[in-house]
């Protein structure tokens, strides 16, 4: 039985293999094989079906490394797939392997299987089917795509997606980009739930600042805004941008002028001007969100571990007593993870991302 294990699941965990490779019509067949042979020692495990889609070579054995350690905690039958779109051969190849992590028992095998191809050429006529195709049961699917998307991609895969996974911060064009999101959510009649992990690597640092603002006591502060600092790091200005989107789409801000790259004011609905400053330097994304209500200044910023936020409420004349909070990770596993735990409409993204899109 060890022989099995070994065969699908590599031994270190730095080298994950692609396991055995199978030919197209036979992958079904084979992976009955696979549990048929490990039955006792491996137990079969799914939730929802989590397809990876990459154009980058090499992503194919990244991308099992991630989808490795993103099963420890997510149970699912991964789809791992690299496209070379610009090959002159239309060429399929396909592989099956299992991630296995030992139960909580501590006796057996708890596994998810993973199907991996690479594609060359005729991508936007050969993604559809091949991932329809290998979808498990009725489970939901994820579709985590990494990279730009472009025309053209048959509309006939939007309407099994539920959830399209997606990382803005990369993206050259955003108002293009978006384009391409919204025509898969028009073509998927809007059941497709839209998931940004740059808005997603957001998630502390929102709730950290909206703690100072809990009690009903401190509510007057929030129309008494004046100013907001936030800090972030090279190549994350659209995550800045998206922070401020939500304040102004929980706050009822309008935008008023846009003064530089890094200037934003808005205007609060009794008329009073709210100055957003960006300011970029190294450090994590969003590095430190500072906001000033009267003479208060409200700050949550990282701690220099980095695994944790300090947050900090000071009035003038008082000293700085900041207190920890929990800190979100900015690696795809860390990200996916916290987009695979969730459920329903991101309706607060869309309304921040609303606010700030033509900035963007």
């Amino acid at each position: 039985m060890e022989e099995v294990i070994k065969r699908y699941m590599p031994a270190i965990a730095e080298t994950y293999s692609l396991g055995t490779s199978v030919e197209i019509g036979k992958i079904e067949h084979e992976l009955k094989k696979l549990w048929r042979e490990g039955e006792g020692a491996m137990m079969r495990a799914s939730l929802m079906n989590l397809a990876v889609y990459s154009e980058e070579p090499g992503s194919l054995n990244n991308n099992t490394q991630l989808m490795a350690r993103i099963t420890e905690n997510h149970a699912c039958r991964a789809i791992v797939i690299e496209a070379d779109c610009q090959s002159q051969e239309d060429r399929v190849d396909a592989w099956i392997s299992a991630h296995c992590h030992v139960s909580r028992g501590g006796n057996k095998q708890v596994c998810s299987e993973q199907i991996s191809f690479r594609l060359k050429g005729g991508c936007a006529t050969q993604l559809p089917s091949i991932i329809l195709s290998n979808l498990d049961s009725d489970l939901p699917f994820y579709l985590w795509w990494q990279g730009e998307l472009h025309d053209p991609i048959d509309a006939q895969l939007w309407e099994w997606v539920d959830r399209l996974i997606y990382d803005s911060h990369g993206w050259k064009d955003f108002p293009a980009q978006m384009a391409f999101v919204e025509t898969a959510q028009r073509e998927a009649k809007q059941r497709l739930v839209l998931c940004d992990l740059n808005w997603t690597r957001l998630d502390n640092a929102r709730f950290a600042l909206a703690q100072f603002f809990d009690h009903p006591a401190s509510h007057h502060r929030l129309a008494k805004i004046s100013n907001v600092r936030i800090d972030f790091a090279p190549g994350f200005r659209s995550t800045a941008i998206l922070f401020a989107g939500w304040l102004a789409a929980q706050l009822n801000w309008q935008i008023d002028e846009v003064r530089s790259a890094h200037e934003l004011r808005f205007n609060e609905m009794s008329g009073q001007h709210i100055d957003v400053d960006l300011r970029e330097h190294d450090g994590e994304p969003v590095h430190e969100v500072a906001l000033t209500s009267g003479d208060v200044e409200f700050r949550v910023t990282y701690a220099s571990c980095g695994d944790l936020l300090e947050v900090s409420r000071v009035q003038n004349g008082e000293r700085r007593i900041p207190q920890l909070m929990p800190a979100a990770g900015n690696d795809p596993v860390s990200l996916i993870s916290e987009e695979l735990m969730r459920g329903g409409p991101h309706r607060v993204y869309l309304n921040a991302l609303n606010c700030v899109r033509d900035f963007l």
